[in-house]
């Protein structure tokens, strides 16, 4: 392993390491099948959710938080019965495109998951939430929504994600 890490550097070794892992996640989701598969078919291949959502119909939403070492979140919609009606990989454009200026804090929480990174600014009174996703194959990215005092978005947006030097 040290050779490797010597060969390749650590950025690439992490790099390889969460595509095994994305692999590996890939494999288990397309085990589930939606109108077929349980809450406990879910739990089984997933293992335990990182948060769960109620509704007051009795459904309930799974989700797979896969931050911050990987470029997804999963959500993972079950009916009254337990059966998985929806899987959707929430970390993507269109949702991006839904966290505009006003939106609450736990309403953009529920959107995209829980977030890679929090960063708050003294200063400005102003929290960074991070997220990684990927933009094609491999074009990795990070999409930030800055909330302001009141917990209300302030501005967001996406940027190519560089690696720092070290």
């Amino acid at each position: 392993m040290l050779a490797l890490l010597r060969t390749l550097g650590i950025p690439m070794v992490l790099v390889a390491g969460s595509l095994v892992l994305a692999g590996c996640d890939q494999q288990r989701l397309a085990e589930l099948q939606e109108g077929v598969s349980t809450e406990a078919d879910v739990r089984a291949r997933l293992g335990v959710p990182s948060r769960v959502w109620s509704e007051e119909d009795g459904s309930s939403t799974l989700e797979y938080n896969r931050q911050p070492e990987g470029h997804a979140n999963y959500m993972i919609a079950l009916d009254a019965h337990g059966t998985m009606v929806q899987l959707r990989q929430v970390l993507v454009p269109a949702n991006f495109a839904q966290v505009q200026p006003g939106v609450e804090m736990l309403a953009v929480r529920r959107l995209l998951g829980q977030p890679a990174r929090k960063v708050t600014y003294e200063l400005t009174h102003e929290t960074d939430w991070d997220w990684k996703w990927l933009d094609g194959p491999a074009r990795a990215m990070v999409f930030t929504a800055t909330f302001g005092p009141d917990g209300r978005v302030r501005r967001s947006g996406s940027r190519e994600d560089v690696p720092s030097a070290q």
